[in-house]
C-alpha cells in the first residue's frame, strides 16, 4: 500500500504545484461560453479561461474563431462564496470593446438570461449582502456536488455503453464518442422544434424527444456491428480498434459535411433556478433540469439492470461474456446478442448526448471526441466489464474534474482525469469493481 500511495501524492502534489490556486468559476465560464457565438459565425474552439488580472471579478475566455485567436471578458458580482457570483454586469470583447447598455440589454435578451439576476444596479436586486460567513465553504462543497452529479451523468452512461460492448467481447469500440455526438446533435434539433412549437416547457414532449433519439442511436450501433463489427469478429490483430477509428472520423466528417461546423446553441429546457440552502452570503441553486437528468439516469440504469438480470438477452450477455465459444455451443445465438448489446450501448451514448445538449449546449461535430475518450477512462476506473464499476467510475470522474475546476485552474482538468486514468492503468488495471480476464483484446 505504500508504494502505491506514495507515487499518488507525488503526482497530487506536482498537479496542486502545476495548477496553484488560480482557479476559475466554473460556472461562471459556462455562461460566457454560450455568450460567445454571439459575435462569432466561424467555428469556436476554447483555448484557456482565466482570470483577468486587472478585476478578480472578471473572467476573460480565449478562443479560436476559426484561425483567429479571440478573447471575451465577462465580469460578474461576486466570485466562489458571494451571492451574486451569477450577476453578469458587463461583457468587453476585443472585437467590439465594453458593450454600450442597449448593447448589453441585446445580448442578454439574445442568450435568454433572466434580467433579475444580470445588468441590474444593485439597489435593484437589493441590499448588498453581507461578506462570506463560516458555513459558505460548505455550501460551496454542496454546489459543487451538485455540479459533478450532472458530470458524472454524462460519463456514466456513456461508460456503460463501453462496458457492455466490452464485457460481450473484449474489446473497445472507440466510435461510441461518436454515437454521443449524434444524440446530442439530434437532441439539439429537436429541442429548436419544440422551442417554435412552444412546448419546450413540457416533460412529455422532451421525454418524447429523448425516446427517439435514443432508438435512432440504437438503430446506429446495430448498423455498426452489422456492417463492420460482426466481419472483424475472429480476427486476432487490432483491426477492429483501427476500424472503429475510421468509423469515428467517419461520423465527425460525416456531420460536419451535412451540418456545418458552427457549434448548436438549443434553448434551454426546464432551466428554473431553485435556491436550496443559503447563509446569507452563498446559496446553494439547482436546476430544474439536473434533477430531471439524475432522475432519468437513474431510471435508465435501473431499467438496464432489470434487462441484464431478468431478461433472456441479459442471460444471453452473461453468457457470452463467461465464454462466446460455450455460449454458442448451449444454442445462444452470439451475433444477435452482440447487436443487441451494440444497440443497447448506442441509446446509453444518446442519453449522454441529450444531457450535453439540454444542459451544456454548444454542440458540434467534435462534442464527443473528448467526451468519449473521458467516458472510457470512467469505465476503466469502475472497471471496465462491470456495470455498476461504469457508473462508478462516471461519479469519481465527474467529481474529480469538477473539483478540481472548482478549487484550482481549470485548464488542467483534463491533465488532472487522465492522470487518474493512467495511474488505475498502472496500479489497479482491473479497476475499481472489474475482474481479471482470461482473454485480452
Amino acid at each position: 500500500m505504500r508504494r502505491i500511495a506514495l507515487p499518488i501524492l507525488l503526482l497530487t502534489a506536482a498537479l496542486l504545484f502545476l495548477a496553484g490556486c488560480g482557479g476559475v468559476d466554473t460556472e461562471q465560464v459556462a455562461l460566457c461560453r454560450k455568450l460567445i457565438p454571439a459575435f462569432e459565425s466561424a467555428p469556436i474552439t476554447l483555448v484557456e479561461a482565466a482570470q483577468a488580472s486587472a478585476d478578480a471579478q472578471t473572467v476573460r475566455l480565449t478562443y479560436r474563431a476559426g484561425a483567429e485567436p479571440h478573447w471575451i471578458d465577462c465580469r460578474f458580482g461576486g466570485r466562489y462564496f458571494d451571492a451574486r457570483r451569477h450577476d453578469l454586469e458587463a461583457v468587453t470583447t476585443d472585437r467590439t470593446g465594453p458593450l454600450t447598455e442597449m448593447q448589453f440589454i441585446m445580448l442578454r435578451v439574445w442568450a435568454g438570461l433572466p434580467a433579475a439576476r444580470i445588468g441590474l444596479p444593485p439597489e435593484a436586486v437589493g441590499a448588498k449582502p453581507s461578506g462570506p460567513t463560516d458555513w459558505a465553504p460548505l455550501l460551496f462543497f454542496v454546489q459543487q456536488v451538485i455540479n459533478a452529479a450532472t458530470v458524472a451523468c454524462v460519463y456514466g452512461l456513456l461508460a456503460l455503453g463501453y462496458t457492455l460492448v466490452y464485457g460481450i467481447l473484449g474489446q473497445i469500440n472507440l466510435a461510441m464518442g461518436e454515437l454521443t455526438m449524434i444524440g446530442a446533435m439530434v437532441t439539439a434539433m429537436g429541442a429548436a422544434a419544440l422551442g417554435m412549437a412552444g412546448l419546450g416547457s413540457l416533460p412529455l414532449a422532451v421525454l418524447g424527444v429523448l425516446a427517439t433519439v435514443m432508438a435512432l442511436t440504437a438503430v446506429q450501433g446495430w448498423t455498426m456491428d452489422r456492417l463492420v463489427f460482426r466481419r472483424l469478429r475472429n480476427v486476432h490483430s487490432h483491426t477492429p480498434l483501427i476500424a472503429a477509428i475510421g468509423l469515428s472520423l467517419a461520423y465527425q466528417e460525416g456531420v460536419r459535411l451535412l451540418h456545418g461546423a458552427r457549434d448548436w446553441w438549443p434553448a434551454p429546457i426546464l432551466a428554473e433556478r431553485h435556491d436550496l440552502l443559503s447563509d446569507g452570503s452563498f446559496t446553494v441553486t439547482a436546476l430544474t433540469s439536473q434533477a430531471v437528468i439524475l432522475l432519468m439516469t437513474a431510471g435508465l440504469y435501473a431499467l438496464l439492470w432489470a434487462i441484464m438480470q431478468r431478461t433472456a438477452y441479459g442471460r444471453a450477455h452473461r453468457a457470452c461474456a463467461d465464454d462466446v465459444e460455450a455460449a454458442e455451443l448451449v444454442g445462444v445465438d452470439v451475433n444477435r446478442t452482440v447487436a443487441t448489446t451494440f444497440a443497447v450501448g448506442g441509446a446509453l451514448a444518446a442519453a449522454a448526448g441529450a444531457v450535453i445538449a439540454l444542459y451544456y449546449g454548444g454542440v458540434n461535430f467534435y462534442t464527443g471526441y473528448l467526451v468519449g475518450f473521458k467516458a472510457l477512462a470512467a469505465a476503466v476506473v469502475g472497471g471496465i466489464g462491470s456495470v455498476p464499476g461504469a457508473m462508478l467510475g462516471g461519479a469519481l470522474l465527474g467529481l474529480v474534474e469538477t473539483f478540481w475546476s472548482a478549487y484550482f485552474a481549470i485548464a488542467y482538468k483534463d491533465i488532472v482525469a487522465f492522470g487518474l486514468l493512467t495511474l488505475f492503468l498502472i496500479y489497479r488495471p482491473n479497476g475499481l469493481l472489474g475482474k481479471d480476464r482470461s482473454r485480452g483484446d
